[in-house]
């Protein structure tokens, strides 16, 4: 068992070190999976608005949307998983990771 327990606290010491760029990867793997559909929650929002304008206008937001989730929920995330412990970070991580597999599949 403790041998478990070392293990688990090892991985997690490893994490905890490279936290932002984990949570910048999942933040960019959750913009992957959901961002057709929200590219078409905007298309659906900007229907009424001629091409000449809407693909434009569709390209600055998905653009600046994107870029404002990167910047601006990453450290939500490092914050969230920076409150878990050495034994219980690695086993979240984990977890995470296989529902966005289990998402990424579905889709």
């Amino acid at each position: 068992m403790d041998l478990i327990l070392d293990l688990l606290a090892t991985v997690s010491r490893w994490s905890r070190s490279h936290l932002s760029e984990i949570a910048l990867a999942l933040v960019g793997c959750l913009l992957v999976l959901f961002g057709a559909d929200i590219k078409g929650w905007l298309e659906q929002r900007l229907g009424s608005i001629s091409g000449f304008l809407r693909v434009p206008l569709l390209a600055l937001l998905c653009t600046l949307g994107s870029g404002a989730a990167l910047v601006y929920a990453t450290p939500w995330v490092i914050r969230g998983f920076s409150q878990f412990n050495n034994y219980s970070l690695a086993p979240v991580l984990i977890v995470v990771l296989v529902l966005i597999g289990v998402v990424a599949d579905r889709k």
